[in-house]
């Protein structure tokens, strides 16, 4: 009974999180929302039993990610003032198409032959040795894995370009 509580307390502190970073109006504000959300997100797998993905999570998404957003956010702070309205005219349509995205996801996932609602039938170490060379073999997921730190590389560079230029035409 404890662990359901400790669970629906992460959960909702992750979903409200989640929220925030789409509703707040500061950028700094709404990247450390998500700081928040991936953290739950971790403190979830980690509930599961799931160490190497609650590790991956703070390591990868909190430390590196979050990271970069908040330092892009820091760098370019003053390029885009609030200059009007947030959300946009269309915002329900968004919110339809959402909607219908999720819905579709949920049923493939549920006609999926393979996904079980239950107990594992693997090993976790199996699953976790499927997952290192899903990562590593060059058929697999090692080409996106790359290319993902390649654009997060060049984001960083872009960011550090704006901010150099915009303070070399205020002087």
């Amino acid at each position: 009974m404890p662990m359901q509580i400790f669970f629906l307390i992460i959960a909702a502190v992750t979903l409200i999180s989640a929220a925030m970073v789409v509703t707040v109006r500061r950028m700094m504000h709404a990247a450390l929302w998500l700081v928040l959300s991936l953290f739950g997100v971790a403190v979830l797998f980690a509930m599961l039993e799931s160490s190497f993905y609650a590790v991956v999570q703070v390591i990868v998404y909190i430390g590196a990610i979050a990271i970069l957003v908040i330092f892009a956010v820091m760098l370019t702070r003053h390029m885009m003032d609030d200059t009007g309205r947030q959300i946009a005219k269309n915002w329900w349509a968004a919110l339809v198409a959402v909607v219908i995205a999720f819905g579709g996801m949920v049923v493939l996932v549920l006609s999926w032959s393979r996904f079980q609602v239950g107990p594992g039938t693997a090993p976790s170490e199996l699953l976790l040795l499927d997952f290192g060379k899903a990562l590593t073999a060059p058929n697999q997921f090692a080409i996106p894995f790359e290319v993902s730190s390649v654009l997060l590389l060049a984001a960083l560079i872009g960011s550090i370009f704006i901010a150099v230029e915009r303070k070399g035409g205020q002087k």
